[in-house]
């Protein structure tokens, strides 16, 4: 009998927590008659009542295994970090708001048991903000344009992953992850279900505006060379229209001297614009090396606390890589 894993990272989500595991519980009954299910929590350093929850619900379900990382790490490497502890023939990465209909993963079981490594949930609607909706657009049509890998649009990290995908991604340990990138770059058979996602249940999203431009930034960066590339291309435009101001002013020199004006005020703007571009370049070259320095430092991902194991969970699944 096979072995499915539900993967939820959780972040102050103390609203949610008894509702979410309500819900997926009730889900999975069709699926306990040909596979073994489990649960993996992973509390985020969450500031509310979470664990404390998460532990009142391993209480009552050998089914679920909770890891307490040390501190706050962000959404990515506390599901990486269940990834490394889990032991199981698929993965099935939810958020802990609700927005994921736990209900759709029936979906997802069915095309991997179809035959396919990767199958990830694709957004066919959304009850966001008009600002979020059109913020996601932007930035999974410029990480098309740029990207060097095919990431599907309108897809988060709800997907299910078979275990050789895993096992995979466990190689990949940069800091600065982008989970959906890495799986497109990995391979493997893949497709998408369509659903539509619902509205958070409680709490307030982990990803504010701060986060999601880093998070983005990650996207691009992780999976693009264009940033560095686009330097040389403003610096080639840039010398090109002073190339073409030297020529204008050499001919009104030259041929209409009593018209030549002296521009103090044109030159302090040309100035300040060129100081202006360069720093912009400059942020860009420091992106890419402070993720250089960050993995040359060779840190671990994350630090845990403490895992609480249930019973039903593989003995070997126990030991949690870091």
């Amino acid at each position: 009998m096979r072995t499915i894993t539900y993967l939820f990272p959780i972040y102050n989500e103390a609203g949610n927590i008894d509702l979410l595991h309500k819900t997926v519980s009730e889900v999975v009954k069709p699926l306990e008659d040909r596979c073994r299910v489990n649960f993996i929590y992973v509390n985020d350093g969450s500031r509310d009542d979470s664990l404390a929850l998460l532990n009142a619900v391993a209480d009552a379900d050998d089914r679920v295994t909770v890891i307490d990382l040390s501190r706050n790490f962000g959404h990515q490497l506390a599901v990486t970090a269940g990834l490394d502890l889990a032991d199981a023939d698929a993965v099935i990465i939810m958020d802990s708001d609700m927005q994921d209909p736990p209900s759709v993963s029936l979906e997802l079981v069915e095309k991997w048991e179809q035959g396919y490594d990767v199958v990830y949930a694709q957004r066919r609607s959304r009850q966001d903000t008009a600002f979020k909706k059109a913020t996601a657009r932007a930035f999974y049509w410029f990480l098309r344009k740029v990207a060097e890998i095919d990431i599907p649009e309108n897809t988060g990290d709800f997907r299910l992953i078979d275990r050789k995908v895993v096992e995979e991604l466990r190689k990949f340990r940069e800091h600065n992850r982008f989970l959906r990138g890495l799986v497109s770059f990995i391979g493997f058979r893949q497709t998408a279900v369509q659903f539509d996602r619902d509205k958070r249940h409680a709490g307030v999203t982990g990803y504010p505006l701060r986060k999601m431009l880093r998070f983005a930034a990650d996207g691009i960066v992780g999976f693009s060379a264009a940033p560095l590339k686009l330097i040389s291309k403003v610096g080639y435009f840039i010398s090109f229209l002073a190339f073409v101001g030297i020529c204008y002013v050499v001919g009104v020199k030259l041929f209409l001297p009593d018209t030549a004006v002296p521009g103090w005020a044109f030159i302090t703007s040309a100035v300040f614009f060129l100081g202006g571009i360069q720093l912009i370049m400059l942020g860009v070259l420091g992106s890419y090396v402070g993720r250089i320095y960050t993995e040359v430092q060779g840190r671990p991902l994350y630090s845990v606390a403490s895992v609480r194991t249930g019973t039903n969970v593989p003995n070997d699944a126990r030991v949690l890589a870091s």
